[in-house]
Parts: structure tokens; sequence; C-alpha cells
């Protein structure tokens, strides 16, 4: 299979699961609980790692997102597709939770210790050098973020960490596609100057 095969592959299994997660918000507004507990099911990972990530707390992390499918549920009648997977709507609403939980006057500015190796993806079971290595270059890079400012901070953790597109990061940090691309340019571009040399 040539390059543009393999591309077009892609996007077509990309655009299935757009297709099968907007059938299964149809099916809850029609009734099926079951098809939101299928949502939950795929979604829970991507929503957890965006709220632990920005706040670094995990038993916030689960409060806030068990809240953002309490509120998506809630309000799944009223959600209809826009061109973009459902986890970008999911990963709003989340989003809008943690900017109320650092607003209020419960949060507390304090540095959590970096737990967010906890819930890397699983990516096979490498040897003990290479975990420790991996986790090394993991842990640097995930300081090197968080010198960022913070539009650059949650650019990078949408884009790289959660895996969306362009257009999914636009819709979340309320920009347009133009401007999450020059703000992505630059926060590579500052990662690239605060990356020691052997990571670069």
């Amino acid at each position: 299979m040539d390059p543009a095969d393999l591309a077009d592959a892609g996007l077509e299994e990309a655009d299935e699961s757009v297709a099968d997660g907007w059938a299964l918000v149809r099916a809850t507004q029609g009734g099926d609980v079951d098809a939101f507990g299928t949502l939950f099911d795929r979604y829970h990972d991507v929503v957890f790692r965006f709220v632990f990530y920005r706040l670094g707390d995990r038993g916030v992390a689960e409060d806030l997102t068990q809240e953002t499918f309490v509120r998506a549920f809630r309000r799944i009648s009223s959600v209809s597709y826009q061109g973009r997977d459902i986890g970008a709507w999911f990963v709003t609403i989340a989003r809008n939770l943690v900017l109320d939980h650092v607003k209020s006057s419960r949060y507390r500015l304090e540095q959590a210790t970096p737990e967010i190796t906890d819930v890397a993806p699983d990516r096979g079971s490498p040897g003990p050098e290479s975990e420790v290595i991996a986790g090394a270059t993991h842990e640097e890079l995930l300081r090197c973020v968080a010198k960022l400012g913070e539009d650059q901070q949650e650019c990078i953790t949408l884009r790289f960490l959660q895996g969306l597109s362009v257009s999914e990061t636009a819709h979340i940090m309320g920009r347009n596609e133009g401007a999450v691309k020059a703000l992505q340019h630059r926060a590579v571009r500052r990662l690239a100057q605060l990356l020691p040399e052997g990571l670069r």
C-alpha cells in the first residue's frame, strides 16, 4: 500500500470513529443510557489526563472528570454535530471546570509532585534501562512544558498529550485554527530552547 492509500485509510478510520461517537450521542439523546456508558468508557481517560495534567492532583482530577461526564449527560440533548469528534466537547466541559476550580477560593497555589507519568498510555513492556531513560526524558519534557506560558501549555497538552487535531484544539481554546498553529509553533520553538542538549 502506498503512502497516499495509507493516509486515506487513516482518514476513513478517523471519520468512522467520529461518526461512531456521534451515533452514540444520538442514541443517548434517544434515551439509551448504555450508549452514554460507552461514551464514558471511550473518553474517560482523555478527559482525566487533560484535567490531571492541568492541576497535578489525582483526587481533584478524578472528581472533575466525574463532574465533566455528569454535566455532559445533563446537556447531551442540546449538543449537535459540529464537524469534530465528540471528545472535543467533553474536553471543553472539563476545561471550563478546571478554570472554575482554579478561580475558586478553594484552590491553593502549590506545586504538586508530578504524577503524570502514572497516566501515560501503556506502550508495551520495554526493558528496565529503556523505562528509566524514557521516564527521565518524559519528566524532563513535562518540566519544560511547565515553563511555557499558560496558553502554550494548554496548546501543547491538547495537541500532543491529548492528541487532538488543530480544529478540535481551536474549538476548545476559543481561537481560530491559524492562531492555534501559530501558538503551537511558538510553543514548540520555546520547548526546543528549554530542553537539554541531549533531548533536542
